[in-house]
């Protein structure tokens, strides 16, 4: 596998502890609402928000935090309807393509800090279609391969996945986007625990860096993840996992 995946393992689980502290409760909040919002409040009829309550289960947020957002959602008017997904396209050190996935309320703002942060940390923001060609979304399913084998994962190719890879740590079951709930649930169904469930952007190619290009990327990355309205950034790069791990802790 990859350090670009190795790189994906460590973000969910930095992801999950920074929640855990608070410092996130406002952005897994308000993904709940944005979906509430487009797909209505009910999860099982609506593959985003079920998906965006995992999340959040996943990150300690409790029960009423989660029914406020859903909640906020389907309200009529209000904050929700202000809210709008916006995606940023740039470039870090190294030439690596990076997609920037906000939810945001004033697009003057966010687009000035996002831009901020590029200009600040050896990137440049770039125009609308300059890098999105690069990637395509998909489903990704992560899981513990220390607990798991290979043949037990069958099942998820049967229920549709595309590819399954894996390391000494993870592996990673990649979907269509038709397909991710059906591979999910059968996933599920045969009682193996998820590490992490979501639709990303994927890139199609990778671009190597070395370990002082990763350490400014990591910084970049880090730096557009802490503005309050990003949700997501994606990076097409492939750097050594050693480095990664490094640089993480």
């Amino acid at each position: 596998m990859s350090g670009h995946s190795k790189w994906a393992s460590i973000k969910h689980k930095k992801a999950v502890v920074d929640a855990r502290r608070g410092q996130h409760f406002t952005k897994l909040a308000r993904a709940i609402t944005v979906a509430a919002r487009d797909g209505g409040g009910d999860p099982t009829g609506n593959p985003a928000l079920a998906l965006a309550i995992a999340k959040a289960k996943a990150a300690s947020m409790p029960k009423d935090n989660i029914e406020r957002a859903i909640a906020k959602g389907t309200g009529e008017g209000g904050e929700a309807d202000a809210i709008e997904t916006v995606l940023y396209e740039g470039y870090g050190p190294g030439g690596v393509a990076i997609l920037v996935e906000a939810l945001t309320d004033n697009r003057n703002r966010t687009g000035a800090d996002v831009r901020h942060a590029f200009s600040k940390h050896g990137g440049s923001l770039g125009e609308p279609g300059s890098v999105a060609y690069l990637f395509e979304k998909k489903g990704t399913i992560t899981i513990d391969a220390t607990r798991y084998s290979e043949d037990e994962l069958m099942i998820a190719v049967e229920a549709g996945a595309e590819d399954i890879s894996a390391d000494e740590d993870m592996f990673e079951v990649v979907t269509q986007l038709g397909d991710f709930a059906a591979v999910r649930g059968a996933v599920e169904e045969a009682g193996i625990e998820i590490e992490n469930a979501e639709l990303a952007y994927r890139p199609k190619s990778l671009v190597p860096i070395d370990e002082k290009q990763t350490e400014k990327l990591m910084t970049l990355i880090d730096k557009l993840d802490e503005l309050d309205d990003v949700d997501e950034v994606y990076a097409n790069f492939d750097a050594p996992a050693d480095v990664l791990e490094r640089v993480a802790g």
